[in-house]
């Protein structure tokens, strides 16, 4: 099981937007393969796939490819293309790819929004993705990107998630923000690479990174 979401939020002040990614699976050291996320735009690749599919993706968007046409192009050109599935987006495009040979006979699929993409493979329901779609859809805007990251991938785990057991799981969330203050990785960049409970231990981990960064920040101000 692996399921993942990916979003943007304009920033209409600074002409750009914040980008996050959330992903959890039932296997260790998701953080590595992933969720990559940059001021440019958010890949998440899964399945059967290695850590070159989202950097290559992320460099091809830095580079003026809209997410639409970098995410086939990079996904389809590996030797493992069915294997793979991708979704991610730029500032003004989503893009997926999804290999014939994803999930075998579990549920896959995705779903866009305006502003975001969620995409899953080996779960037990496709209500899954629903749920995290609009757990994001729903939350108040206010707080933390990856507060709300974090809590859309509770939101599918509850309602189904996993379609295969394991006990060591593995959960990470990035975000980058050009509105955040200073040391905000503290709480924007959270891994929990081999845990039972990984979405529960990572939301421990981000409530004390940032009731961490607030303290100190009082301190920079």
């Amino acid at each position: 099981m692996t399921f993942s979401i990916v979003v943007r939020e304009p920033i209409e002040t600074d002409n750009c937007c914040r980008f996050g990614a959330a992903v959890t699976t039932n296997n260790p050291g998701i953080g590595v393969f992933a969720p990559f996320v940059s001021e440019h735009g958010a890949v998440a690749t899964q399945y059967r796939t290695y850590g070159e599919v989202g950097p290559r993706i992320l460099d091809r968007i830095a580079d003026g490819t809209p997410a639409a046409d970098a995410i086939p192009d990079v996904a389809t050109a590996v030797d493992h293309a069915a294997g793979v599935q991708a979704h991610g987006l730029c500032q003004e495009t989503i893009g997926s790819h999804q290999g014939g040979r994803v999930g075998g006979e579990h549920t896959n699929g995705m779903i866009n929004g305006p502003n975001y993409s969620v995409a899953g493979n080996t779960l037990k329901n496709f209500e899954t993705l629903d749920a995290v779609a609009e757990s994001y859809r729903d939350a108040d805007a206010d707080r933390e990107l990856a507060d709300r990251l974090l809590e859309a991938l509770c939101a599918g785990d509850e309602v189904g998630g996993d379609a295969r057991t394991a006990t060591a799981r593995s959960a990470a969330v990035r975000v980058v923000d050009p509105e955040a203050g200073i040391a905000n990785e503290w709480y924007n960049d959270l891994r929990v690479d081999a845990s039972e409970t990984p979405l529960a231990d990572i939301q421990e981990q981000y409530a004390l990174a940032k009731s961490h960064h607030e303290a100190a920040s009082e301190d920079w101000d």
